[in-house]
């Protein structure tokens, strides 16, 4: 069964072509088109000009997805119809649906945090069910309890501002050191003493939701406080900055393990590519007696690979959508 997957819910056009039989997951290719040079020079991402940019390059990106194979030859469609940029969603739908329409193949829309959650299994077997999943991105910092494909996801906690991902590229910006922040700080922070400065962590005590904003104020706060040579400051604030943020994800993914019984466990989201939260997550496995997934860097980021294989369970649930599909900025998982 061939799943033609498209994500555009940021500022990644990206297409993939998932050959699925069974249990076995084959992703025949992973297209993404970063939009990195257009948006870096502004610190951040522009919406209108992600979407201007995924209207480009929607059909090239497909088109080098598919390869020799035809549309003809796809058994379905699945589109990431939310959260994300409204604008940039739209692109991606709107191509998903019109080729559905016109070819008479099913559409599937998915949602990006599932996505991110099975994103797990695209190389290999993955974990048994239930598992614990934490998604940490610019956009999302929220943990779930996964009890089986589809829609059984129990979302135990999320952010209740900043994401991690967010925080980070506000830090570098902080810090001067451009966008995106987070590989940056992570290279940054090897050269620097993470025990220099103790900034706060909020550990939010009863419940697994996650705070980053009085960090980012700490980090402002110091570096006011703070004015000396800037190189030997700035490594020392973004190791111990990242230390911080590191020491709350591993805490309460922690927590959970312990008072879930749960041994199973999945970090996913461009943040999981950081070098030292793997380390210190596989640590705390090592030490828990946890099996620990955690995908590559390009199905860590935003991929439409992690959306084909989504759309593939929901299609096998008869759950697809017509040309009525809208996609939605804030969608709940």
């Amino acid at each position: 069964m061939l799943i033609l997957g498209i994500d555009t819910s940021c500022d990644d056009t990206s297409a993939a072509l998932l050959d699925v039989e069974g249990p076995a997951v084959n992703v025949v290719s992973n297209v993404i088109s970063s939009q990195f040079e257009i948006h870096k020079k502004y610190g951040g991402i522009v919406p209108e000009l992600a979407s201007r940019r995924h209207l480009e390059m929607i059909w090239p990106v497909v088109r080098e997805a598919l390869g020799g194979t035809g549309i003809e030859g796809l058994s379905a469609i699945a589109v990431c119809k939310g959260p994300g940029l409204i604008g940039s969603l739209l692109v991606g739908a709107s191509f998903g649906k019109s080729v559905c329409f016109s070819k008479g193949i099913p559409l599937v829309g998915v949602n990006h945090l599932e996505g991110h959650i099975l994103s797990a299994f695209l190389e290999g077997a993955g974990p048994g069910f239930p598992f614990l999943s934490l998604i940490v991105s610019g956009g999302h910092t929220s943990l779930y309890m996964v009890e089986g494909f589809r829609k059984k996801f129990r979302e135990l906690g999320r952010s209740r501002d900043d994401a991690a991902g967010e925080a980070y590229d506000k830090v570098a910006k902080l810090l001067g050191l451009g966008y995106p922040g987070g590989p940056k700080i992570d290279a940054l922070s090897r050269e620097g003493d993470p025990k220099s400065i103790r900034f706060p962590r909020a550990y939010l005590p009863g419940t697994y939701d996650f705070s980053f904003s009085g960090l980012k104020t700490a980090v402002v706060n110091f570096l006011r406080d703070h004015p000396g040579p800037a190189d030997e400051r700035n490594r020392d604030v973004a190791a111990s900055f990242q230390a911080a943020v590191i020491d709350v994800l591993v805490r309460k993914c922690e927590w959970a393990i312990r008072e879930t019984g749960v041994r199973r466990l999945s970090v996913s989201g461009g943040v999981a590519s950081n070098s030292a939260l793997k380390e210190r997550m596989r640590g705390m496995a090592e030490k828990r007696g946890v099996e620990l997934f955690i995908p590559s860097p390009v199905f860590c980021t935003d991929n439409a690979a992690m959306i084909a294989f989504a759309g593939y369970h929901h299609l096998l649930a008869s759950e697809t959508e017509g040309p009525d599909l809208n996609p939605r900025a804030y969608l709940p998982l």
